[in-house]
């Protein structure tokens, strides 16, 4: 089977290739990535001899070339994760956004409807899976409220709605044309090989350069983490047996203040690491000006994919945050 993975050389991308080069050693894995700064193919090394994965750097923007890389590998699935995500870099500049996450993900839809559309059972049995966001529902006003498949949208953030304007046209291509498409969304993800830039990463980061550890606002925003890991399993439950048109809400049942957050990982760095300033790294916590409209609260009821679909989150969160802090304190160690 000849499955495409797009922005598989990011953060979530590179975890799934993994993943699914194990589970499934009858797929052949494409990897179409922009490589932009946050890509990194150095984490898929040991599948560069395995004769089931190959890469091919393309910016889906580019419909010519999205087109000749879809009719040359001719896939029978597609994983479609590529986008921008960062929402600081998406208020200082939204173009990339509008760009990579609607237009992007038009190019490779269509060119996947235009492949698979003659032939009646590749059109049935061929999927795309749209990987989204909690963000396109907005923030939660009730604090004992979660989102569901069936919250309205109500995007907050120029990255939120070009991922609330993509997720609308893999809807569209649903009830046009009646294409085999599957869309998921996902709350915040944490694990090993994520980009310096976010959250728990920059927290670790700062705490073992003995930096500020930056902490938006007063650090009350709520948000639901989930294991990379985990998110990987549940795509592969969703692209596997999930129905076509449906959309599946993926969560941790795991919410955390951001500042509650930062210091339970101080509080493993000082038991892992110690040697933090007056021995405890939370004397390095910051507050900072609050970000442009922050959402306070995303939280995630995944009742539907584990009721329908069978899947449902790890709940070790301290073993494998612990995990994760390990994996960075390695890798910023030995640079």
């Amino acid at each position: 089977m000849r499955i495409i993975v797009t922005g598989g050389a990011g953060f979530i991308g590179s975890n799934l290739i993994l993943r699914l080069t194990e589970d499934h050693p009858d797929w052949e894995i494409y990897n179409l990535d922009k490589l932009t700064y946050a890509s990194d193919q150095s984490y898929l090394k040991s599948l560069k001899d395995s004769g089931r994965y190959y890469f091919k750097k393309v910016d889906l923007v580019n419909r010519n070339e999205v087109h000749d890389i879809v009719q040359t590998f001719k896939p029978q699935g597609v994983f479609h994760l590529a986008a921008e995500s960062h929402v600081d870099n998406s208020i200082q500049g939204p173009e990339p956004f509008i760009q990579s996450n609607i237009v992007g993900t038009f190019n490779i839809l269509e060119e996947c409807r235009l492949l698979w559309k003659d032939d009646e059972e590749e059109w049935k049995n061929n999927r795309f899976l749209h990987v989204s966001t909690d963000e396109v529902y907005g923030e939660l006003e009730d604090e004992d409220g979660f989102f569901t498949e069936e919250t309205p949208y109500a995007p907050n953030s120029p990255y939120s709605a070009s991922k609330a304007g993509s997720d609308m046209i893999v809807r569209a291509y649903y009830h046009t044309y009646g294409m085999n498409v599957v869309t998921t969304n996902c709350s915040n993800n944490y694990g090993p090989h994520q980009h310096d830039e976010k959250l728990i990463p920059v927290v670790i980061r700062s705490a073992i350069n003995h930096e500020k550890i930056p902490v938006y606002g007063k650090g009350e925003n709520v948000r639901d983490w989930l294991f990379v890991h985990n998110h990987c399993d549940a795509l592969d439950v969703a692209f596997n047996k999930g129905k076509a048109g449906e959309t599946y809400t993926i969560g941790g049942n795991n919410e955390w203040k951001n500042i509650d957050l930062v210091r339970k990982i101080c509080d493993i760095l000082n038991e892992e690491v110690g040697n933090g300033p007056d021995g405890d790294y939370k004397n390095l916590i910051t507050f900072v000006t609050d970000r442009l409209g922050h959402d306070f609260r995303y939280a995630i009821d995944a009742s539907k994919i584990k009721n329908e679909l069978g899947w449902e989150p790890s709940q070790d969160f301290d073993g494998m945050l612990r995990q994760t802090i390990l994996w960075y304190v390695e890798k910023y160690n030995s640079k």
